[in-house]
């Protein structure tokens, strides 16, 4: 099976488009104020001009309200939109558009439950990313793989803690249907290396091949 790769948290073009170049699979923007790697509706309409075909445009939200997104969405042909906070079933479908859900996973959590929640034709995944208190995601930390099911009812995205040194291990143990990384990439917060976004992107492939 081939593993889907989502880079996280761009802020400038010429990086954007050097990590599609490299074989990024989706790119996400983050609409977070408190986050680094936060861009305005401004910055993030003239970070995606006239992308190539075949490449998903992610949109990452936190709680928003519906005038948030609309707005995003007024200017930004964003492919899927991204709630990482406490975004019930019915906020996510409003917008009308696909959507991954997200959730901070914790030994007390039962993920099979949490996914069948949000079974709708318009979720497309959940996506698993680390806890940390009082912090949505993004945040570099790992958690254990093994809480994680393998019987989710949906396509399951690792997040948390991944890195050009770990991926393919993630890969190998998780089989996930893709994976998505933000500060494995980075030399600081909010400023991608490409090396870094390269190795990464070839530790994914070399698992694909086998």
């Amino acid at each position: 099976m081939k593993t889907r790769i989502k880079i996280c948290g761009l802020r400038d073009r010429e990086t954007l488009l050097q990590t599609i170049a490299l074989g990024a699979d989706a790119i996400g923007l983050v609409f977070y104020p408190p986050s680094p790697r936060c861009v305005t509706v401004e910055e993030a309409a003239a970070l995606c001009s006239g992308l190539p075909a075949f490449v998903s445009l992610v949109g990452l939200f936190v709680n928003p309200t519906p005038a948030q997104v609309r707005a995003v969405l007024e200017k930004v042909p964003l492919d899927l939109l991204q709630f990482h906070g406490d975004e019930s079933l019915a906020e996510c479908v409003q917008y009308g558009r696909a959507f991954i859900k997200a959730v901070r996973v914790k030994p007390d959590i039962n993920l099979v439950e949490y996914a069948q929640q949000y079974a709708h034709p318009l979720c497309r995944g959940l996506l698993v990313d680390a806890w940390v208190d009082g912090v949505p995601g993004g945040t570099g930390e790992a958690f254990d793989w093994q809480l994680l099911p393998a019987d989710l009812p949906l396509p399951l995205i690792l997040s948390g803690g991944l890195h050009p040194d770990n991926v393919a291990m993630a890969i190998e143990r998780v089989s996930p249907w893709a994976v998505d990384v933000s500060s494995g990439v980075e030399r600081s917060k909010g400023i991608k290396d490409l090396d870094r976004v390269q190795a990464f992107i070839d530790a994914v492939h070399s698992v694909r091949k086998k």
